[in-house]
């Protein structure tokens, strides 16, 4: 039996009906269409559906639909502000972060995660930031190279 589930997702209030058993991921892709949120291994191992839950990462397909009630959930959708990209997608895009793009969405939304607790973290705490993220193409230095660069930056702005 379906139950009403109201929360904030990319800046946006919604009250929908999900089932008891369905995942903040399924819900994500399948009632909202925002399918940036990859469905990887659906086990919480490979990092794919990674979102932030007030400011904090979670791999989506972890997480009951239900127990994300009242919460504000951010995708990779709702980082870009109109028509720029957020500093942690900019800098995948210009050091190279990106190559299939599976795992992107994913380990943007670990950096972001990353940088919004620790604006100036070390090439190791990059490291074990996206540690929960795997990716088959990319070899991990060019994801770190970019979201080093992107905390750079945002510190620049600031």
């Amino acid at each position: 039996m379906p139950h009403q589930v109201s929360l904030t997702i990319n800046g946006e209030s919604y009250t929908l009906l999900v089932e008891p058993y369905c995942s903040l991921l399924d819900m994500l892709r399948d009632q909202l269409q925002l399918t940036g949120t990859k469905k990887g291994c659906d086990e919480g191992d490979c990092g794919a559906c990674t979102v932030l839950i007030n400011g904090k990462t979670v791999t989506s397909c972890m997480v009951l639909a239900l127990d994300a009630r009242d919460q504000e959930i951010t995708t990779v959708e709702g980082l870009r502000q109109g028509n720029t990209l957020h500093p942690v997608q900019a800098a995948f895009v210009q050091y190279g972060g990106v190559q299939c793009g599976f795992c992107t969405p994913g380990l943007i939304m670990s950096g972001v995660g990353l940088l919004l607790e620790n604006p100036q973290p070390t090439e190791e705490e990059v490291r074990f930031a996206i540690g929960g993220n795997l990716c088959r193409c990319t070899g991990y230095s060019k994801v770190v190279q970019a979201i080093l660069k992107a905390a750079e930056t945002m510190r620049m702005r600031a």
